[in-house]
């Protein structure tokens, strides 16, 4: 059994920065992909950034330059730092993972709980 648990979230003005932590716990012996992805009211869930396991990282194009993902790979752990925060960022944000090599098989998609970021002043 594999499970997310995301931090992180909470209020922030404009310009201003968070960090989201999301560690996967249970009997883990590698993660390929670790990623954010967020869902605003009335929007549907889209991808912000993933980072695979040698490090390549992929982000919308809403985010880049703002935001940076990375992970570490001995504690399971995905962070997103958030930068230059803009109200339209407000959302859920949740955590994803692919191809966890675990001692009982590879599990695929799994999803974190969200974490809620508003950004207002």
């Amino acid at each position: 059994q594999v499970q997310l648990v995301e931090s992180g979230g909470g209020l922030v003005q404009p310009g201003g920065s968070l960090r989201l932590s999301c560690a996967a716990s249970g009997n883990i012996f590698s993660i390929y992909v670790m990623g954010w992805y967020r869902q605003a009211p009335g929007k549907q869930r889209e991808l912000v950034a993933t980072i695979i396991s040698g490090g390549r990282t992929n982000y919308a194009d809403s985010v880049k330059g703002r935001f940076a993902i990375s992970r570490d790979n001995v504690k399971n752990t995905v962070y997103l730092q958030m930068n230059s925060l803009k109200p339209e960022d407000t959302a859920v944000y949740f955590c994803n993972v692919d191809g966890v090599v675990t001692s009982t098989g590879t599990m695929r998609d799994l999803w974190g709980q969200g974490t809620q970021v508003t950004v207002s002043s």
